[in-house]
């Protein structure tokens, strides 16, 4: 139940054609408080309810625990949720044995790119492609639950430039 992974941004848009799936998520917070995220999620036509954990100094892991519920039920719990739902199209890009899941977002995060890695261990070694930027890991603003709070379209030039 503990999750492993570095987020980057995304520099081109290489990964489209190299992308074996691509699925559209909707996704929205019934509470965003950092020591406790708690997200509902339809992915596709599955609906899915997460609790995230606080992360570790690094950023790299936290607790996750996910349970799969119907697409009617996540439906409905999107209607409790806080100001803020996101929407995004993630595509799943293989890479030297690893999946990297990137996320494109719509609506009020247009614009932002972001990619992952999720890792079996801290420290363990991966390879990077070429259309990944710069890494993000741990920079909180680029938490789908801080992004449902304050969207990229809303940050200053100097959050987007600074990465």
């Amino acid at each position: 139940m503990k999750e492993v992974e570095h987020k980057f941004l995304v520099r081109s848009d290489e990964y489209r054609a190299l992308a074996r799936k691509s699925t559209r998520i909707t996704q929205g917070f019934l509470n965003t408080h950092p020591e406790r995220t708690v997200r509902v999620r339809i992915k596709g036509r599955e609906g899915f309810l997460t609790v995230k954990g606080l992360s570790n100094e690094s950023g790299t892991s936290r607790f996750e625990w996910e349970k799969e519920i119907s697409e009617n039920e996540a439906a409905a719990l999107l209607n409790l949720c806080e100001p803020g739902v996101i929407d995004k199209t993630r595509y799943e890009v293989l890479h030297e044995g690893h999946c990297y899941e990137v996320d494109e977002f719509h609506g009020e995060n247009e614009g932002l790119i972001i990619a992952e890695i999720e890792l079996e261990e801290e420290g363990q070694v991966f390879s990077k492609p070429s259309w990944l930027g710069k890494e993000v890991t741990g920079i909180t603003r680029y938490y789908n639950s801080m992004l449902s709070n304050h969207p990229f379209k809303k940050w200053s030039e100097k959050e987007q430039d600074d990465g």
